[in-house]
């Protein structure tokens, strides 16, 4: 069984050079695809002076044509059993091909999703091995000293031989942030614990997943229509198809270069597409989950939602009841009558 990477990547030359290289010093070697979807910097010169060990494929798109399709004709150029999926801007850990073969080898039909950490240091260079400053960050780089700067760049030499270093100063979650851990903390739980939940496809993650590239192909891949969330639409599909999410220890670092990220309860243009391809309890639901973990209080305490179990019994509450919105109304109506307590402590945390 032999695994390909495919890597999607827009405008983060200088991190993807890192990414490469974590990827060329693995335990278990894998063919690398690198998809450059519509780069305007020098992401091809990266490209084409990645490190000599690796079996590198790569694909040039004149302008971009967004993370789905990007995903998509990367895994069309794969040749190995297993698609792993990592970002341009994530280092792999140096066993991450090895821990996610792992899993495939002991059991068929899963969809893996890996350990995912961030480097929160990382975020005020426009190249973390340089230490050059992004664009409106140049005066809090320049008062940086000396020891401080060598502290929080990301270096391909301590890629090769310290990769512990990298590992110490990596927090969980792709992003910093009470909610993005949180998140992350119950998303791991429920694959490590709830093997039978039916919303476990709503742990899936966008990078550090591997699955099946047979599997993969039948489904059609990620839906061409999604911009966020397509790992989760995709999971589904596979779930429903016979596929089983499981969690893996294989480690990503993602290298954090921007404020915030795209938030899918504002960012909601994937909400209706999802919905009508699966017009689900649970996929009207899934927004409430992400709502009760946010920092600002949106949503009543009774209303809260905190882990999958909880959500996938509460969906089966209202399975039959068509409309995104009007199950979002009922359940919310159900928590707001006085005599609203079963929810309150139904699956959380278990």
């Amino acid at each position: 069984m032999q695994a390909t990477v495919v890597i999607r990547s827009m405008n983060e030359a200088d991190r993807l050079r890192l990414t490469l290289t974590s990827l060329a010093c693995q335990t278990e070697a894998a063919e690398v695809v690198v998809v450059n979807d519509g780069s305007t910097d020098h992401t091809a010169t990266v490209i084409a002076e990645a490190p000599l060990n690796l079996d590198l494929v790569a694909v040039h798109h004149a302008k971009p044509a967004g993370r789905s399709a990007a995903a998509n004709a990367g895994a069309a150029q794969a040749s190995g059993d297993i698609l792993i999926f990592l970002d341009g801007d994530t280092l792999a850990g140096p066993d991450l091909v090895a821990r996610h073969l792992q899993c495939h080898r002991l059991r068929p039909n899963l969809i893996v999703r890996g350990e995912n950490f961030h480097l929160r240091c990382t975020r005020p260079f426009r190249d973390p091995e340089a230490g050059t400053p992004q664009p409106g960050h140049e005066d809090r780089v320049a008062r940086m000293s000396p020891a401080e700067l060598d502290r929080a760049r990301v270096t391909r030499t301590q890629i090769w031989t310290r990769f512990d270093e990298i590992d110490a100063r990596a927090q969980p979650g792709v992003y910093p942030g009470y909610g993005p851990r949180k998140l992350y903390e119950l998303e791991m739980e429920a694959l490590r614990t709830e093997e039978d939940c039916d919303v476990l496809w709503a742990a899936a993650a966008g990078a550090n997943q591997s699955v099946v590239r047979e599997a993969f192909l039948e489904s059609g891949g990620f839906h061409p229509d999604l911009t966020i969330n397509e790992h989760r639409e995709l999971a589904l599909r596979l779930c429903r198809a016979g596929g089983k999410m499981a969690a893996s220890t294989a480690r990503s670092y993602h290298m954090i270069h921007r404020s915030g990220w795209r938030d899918p309860l504002e960012d909601k243009n994937w909400e209706d597409i999802f919905y009508t391809a699966h017009p689900r309890a649970d996929v009207a639901l899934l927004p409430l989950l992400w709502q009760s973990l946010s920092d600002e209080k949106t949503i009543l305490e009774t209303s809260r939602i905190l882990s999958l179990p909880q959500l996938a019994s509460i969906a089966a509450e209202y399975e039959g009841l068509e409309g995104r919105d009007a199950v979002r109304a009922a359940y919310l109506a159900t928590c707001a009558a006085p005599s609203h307590a079963r929810h309150a402590d139904q699956g959380v945390f278990r």
